[in-house]
């Protein structure tokens, strides 16, 4: 298994910095660099269209803006990309896990760490609880009543997918999102402090913060297969499942630094590499840009490596980690296709890779 070595020395890539603040930086193309096909599920544009709606009329609370924001992430698009093989019910299921994981991870920007523990509450119990809300009364953890939306939305989808979920898959996706609510809460408090953490720690904390790894356990249940815990375990498979988490995720560091700085936001690994590293902005760009293409090289030569442990098992482990190839390409290409990080110049930006900065917002 490889692993990005050249992390232990980011300077290296450093440049002097300018005397005048930037105003503008240039995107590497990972696009170009990532040779996989591009595919989208047959029933991708229904499905979407229902999932969208689905969270919208289920969240009476949004605002028009918010609500706008909605339509314009395409969550659903992300999913029939990456899961284009599902059948109609099971990516409507992984769909409206899509955009309720945005969802989440709009609300839970800039509240503070008891806040996060209270939603981790609501949707585990309802992933854990599945059939009906019972309100934990134990100390420290007493819950309301009334269960809060978050988890009416999570009761709602996971209750769909039980029925088809393997047992090993349930688990796989309880724990991972789990892992996500534990590193939100880590990262809301050093938000509440003003902390900044080194490279090594950020990295950890942004593979679960980064919300991927429920869905790969997802990926199984679009593929109708539940992986043996022996080979999930596997090295090879944890380091393909790795690869692929710091690609779609360091990517989305840069595709979403513009936005992010524009309101403040320093839970991004740029904003790291030029507060502790001496990078200027583009240089920092280029740096993370050069870990992308290692990570996607990285992945193809483990896949190459994969042991076999029989036709069977082997027929299932290639039709996985094609699925986690769908995610490297798909959210590549998804990622101009969302106003989320560009607004409606995605198309532009994805041709000339030109990003003016944001002006800070007040």
């Amino acid at each position: 298994m490889t692993s990005p070595t050249s992390l232990d020395s980011p300077a290296a890539c450093s440049s002097e910095p300018t005397d005048s603040a930037p105003t503008s930086f240039i995107l590497p193309d990972l696009v170009a660099h990532c040779t996989y096909p591009l595919s989208y599920n047959r029933d991708g544009d229904a499905v979407a269209q229902e999932s969208v709606h689905w969270l919208d009329s289920s969240c009476p609370d949004l605002s028009p803006k918010q609500r706008k924001a909605l339509y314009g992430l395409k969550a659903g698009e992300l999913t029939a990309h990456c899961y284009h093989t599902a059948p109609a019910n099971r990516l409507r299921v992984v769909s409206d896990f899509m955009n309720y994981l945005f969802h989440l991870d709009n609300i839970s920007d800039g509240m503070m760490t008891r806040d996060t523990e209270v939603l981790s509450d609501a949707v585990m119990n309802a992933l854990w609880l599945s059939e009906v809300y019972r309100p934990t009364t134990s100390a420290g953890k007493v819950q309301p009543l009334e269960e809060l939306n978050a988890g009416v939305l999570a009761r709602d989808f996971w209750a769909r997918a039980i029925p088809d979920a393997g047992p090993g898959t349930q688990e796989r996706f309880k724990e991972t999102l789990h892992m996500f609510f534990e590193a939100v809460n880590v990262q809301a408090k050093q938000r509440d402090s003003g902390f900044i953490p080194d490279l090594e720690s950020y990295i950890a904390l942004r593979r679960d913060t980064s919300g991927c790894k429920p869905c790969w356990a997802l990926i199984e249940y679009g593929l109708d297969i539940d992986l043996p815990d022996f080979v999930v375990e596997h090295p090879v498979i944890l380091a393909l499942n790795q690869s692929t988490n710091d690609l779609v995720t360091w990517s989305n560091d840069i595709f979403s630094y513009n936005v992010e700085q524009s309101r403040g936001d320093t839970h991004n690994m740029i904003v790291i590499l030029m507060k502790y590293h001496g990078h200027t902005l583009q240089s920092a760009i280029d740096y993370v840009g050069e870990l992308c293409r290692f990570t996607i090289d990285a992945f193809q030569r483990d896949r190459e490596s994969l042991p076999s442990w029989g036709p069977e098992i082997d027929d299932m482990v290639q039709r996985y980690v094609g699925g986690l190839e769908n995610w490297i390409v798909g959210s590549l290409h998804w990622s101009f296709m969302t106003e989320r990080y560009f607004g409606k110049s995605g198309a532009d930006v994805k041709k000339n890779r030109f990003v003016a900065l944001l002006p800070l917002r007040v």
